[in-house]
């Protein structure tokens, strides 16, 4: 499981996850538990949907390792 999740990346996914958990407990919704998949994927470092789509936002990411994937 390589990082695919970049430190400014981090900081906006903490931000909306809060954000969202906040709401969620405002409005008595069970809809705040959504902000926990933002903040899982912001302290794991690595998002499910970006390795589908081949995206990564860290910098640290070796170039060779992408191009053995296509």
């Amino acid at each position: 499981m390589n990082k695919n999740v970049g430190n400014a990346d981090k900081v906006i996914r903490i931000i909306l996850a809060v954000a969202i958990i906040a709401l969620g407990i405002y409005s008595q919704s069970w809809w705040g538990l959504v902000g926990i998949v933002p903040l899982l994927t912001a302290f794991l470092g690595w998002c499910p949907a970006y390795n589908l789509i081949g995206v990564s936002t860290n910098k640290k990411v070796n170039v060779e390792k992408m191009s053995l994937k296509n």
